[in-house]
C-alpha cells in the first residue's frame, strides 16, 4: 500500500486554506501538490474538523473487520449474559427446593 505524504490533519488545514480564500494554484504549489489531488480531497475532506476525521478513520477501522468475527464477539457476550442468567435461575431453584424440604 502507497503511503500518505499528508495526514487527515494536513488536508484539513490545506482545505481551510482554500475556504479562507487562498487560489487553488497557489495552494497546490505551496504545498507540492496538483489540482487534482486537491479536488480530490474536496469532496471527502471539506467542511469536516479533526475530530470529525479521527471519528471517520475509527469507524473505518471497525468496518474493515469482517463481519463473522464482529457476529462471533457478539455472540460470545450473549452466551456470557445467557450463562450468567441461567446461573442465577438455578441458584434460586436450588435454594426453593432447599427451602421446600425444609418445611416439610
Amino acid at each position: 500500500m502507497k503511503k500518505k505524504r499528508f495526514s487527515e490533519e494536513q488536508i484539513i488545514a490545506v482545505l481551510e486554506e482554500a475556504e479562507a480564500g487562498a487560489k487553488v494554484l497557489d495552494l497546490c504549489r505551496k504545498h507540492g501538490i496538483s489540482d487534482a489531488t486537491f479536488y480530490n480531497w474536496k469532496p471527502k475532506y471539506a467542511g469536516m474538523t479533526v475530530a470529525d476525521v479521527r471519528r471517520l478513520r475509527e469507524l473505518e477501522g471497525e468496518n474493515q473487520r469482517p463481519v463473522s468475527r464482529r457476529v462471533s464477539e457478539r455472540a460470545l457476550v450473549l452466551e456470557h449474559a445467557a450463562r450468567a442468567l441461567d446461573d442465577r435461575s438455578l441458584a434460586h431453584r436450588v435454594q426453593h427446593r432447599a427451602y421446600a424440604q425444609l418445611a416439610r
